[in-house]
């Protein structure tokens, strides 16, 4: 149960990739409520890109580590815990403060009520790459957004990990899925994922498109991680009380409040993170028992983009600031 050595990503300053460091970090037994895991893969979020840059939420405290989503097997218990033994599989959830547990590294100590056990049909890196993904969506579409069935959901940005879990659960609902992609590139992969509507904004006009597609009623459900000028449209393209959630501002441009079109159609424009789920225990356990199921029955499967080793933690960074993947990228410990 003792102390132990760990190598740990940790940054002294904020800045780009190269600001990540392996170290030797000392670590205690797990405290009272908490588990330490032996790890054995890191989904990346573009959260921790943000938090590295000192753009985030939360203010690192240097040198801090930081991540989210790790799996791999617990080796040690807190007091308290129940649940949750020793060698049991399992990742964890966003639930907890990333300056003070960040899960990069070979092992990470969190709070029992941030891990859940990983689906039996999964490999550890499907364990690492899907509660904040499906968290995030889930809270959209299934929490705030009352998704039905046959109903429009706009997924804007559709190719991230987010939109793609977004997809998967509309589907699962039998929603009906327009998503957006600048190009050709990614748009194939949307529609294997099982987008009824690819609209390419590159060359194609968004309103026009999503108009068509539902026979000029507009989308019930819009979620959209940018923001900025695009909400106009978002707005132009949404049903008669239709709920627009912004959840990023991928757009460093003002975002401008839709008046007349929101006067017009009676709509719902409502900024929401992860954690209004992550942080409330009924939300957090509502959001487990919702998803664990289709994780179990493979309705939900997370699409890994690359993967890479510990020691490229600065490559894997980089990768994730060009924009280039589709789905999760996966760092093994």
């Amino acid at each position: 149960m003792g102390m132990l050595n760990s190598r740990t990503v940790r940054f002294h300053q904020t800045g780009d990739a190269s600001v990540l460091k392996i170290e030797e970090v000392l670590l205690p037994a797990p405290d009272n409520q908490q588990v330490r895991i032996k790890v054995q893969a890191i989904g990346l979020n573009r959260a921790e890109v943000m938090f590295r840059n000192g753009a985030y939420l939360e203010v690192p405290e240097l040198p801090s580590r930081l991540g989210y989503e790790a799996a791999g097997i617990v080796e040690a218990v807190g007091t308290g815990v129940s649940g949750i033994k020793v060698g049991d599989r399992v990742s964890t959830l966003p639930a907890f403060s990333m300056g003070q547990f960040g899960v990069y590294g070979e092992h990470a100590i969190v709070p029992a009520e941030a891990v859940a056990k990983i689906p039996n049909a999964f490999s550890m890196q499907q364990g690492s790459a899907i509660w904040m993904q499906y968290i995030t969506a889930y809270g959209a579409l299934v929490h705030h957004g009352q998704l039905k069935k046959d109903q429009y959901v706009l997924i804007t940005a559709a190719s991230s990990s987010v939109g793609i879990a977004a997809i998967q659960i509309a589907k699962s609902i039998g929603a009906r899925v327009i998503a957006t992609s600048r190009g050709e590139a990614k748009a194939q992969l949307l529609r294997e994922q099982g987008a009824d509507i690819v609209i390419q904004t590159n060359t194609q006009d968004l309103v026009a498109e999503v108009l068509k597609a539902t026979s000029g009623k507009g989308a019930e459900l819009v979620f959209d991680p940018i923001g900025g000028p695009i909400v106009n449209q978002l707005a132009q393209a949404s049903a008669q009380a239709g709920r627009i959630i912004e959840y990023g501002a991928l757009d460093s441009e003002a975002t401008p409040f839709p008046l007349f079109t929101a006067l017009a159609k009676g709509l719902v424009i409502q900024g929401y993170t992860v954690f209004e789920i992550t942080q409330n225990a009924q939300y957090l356990s509502e959001a487990k028992e919702y998803l664990l199921p289709l994780f179990e029955q493979q309705k939900l499967l997370p699409v890994i983009d690359r993967e890479f080793d510990f020691n490229d933690i600065q490559l894997a960074h980089e990768y994730m600031e060009s924009n280039q993947q589709v789905g999760k990228i996966v760092v093994n410990v």
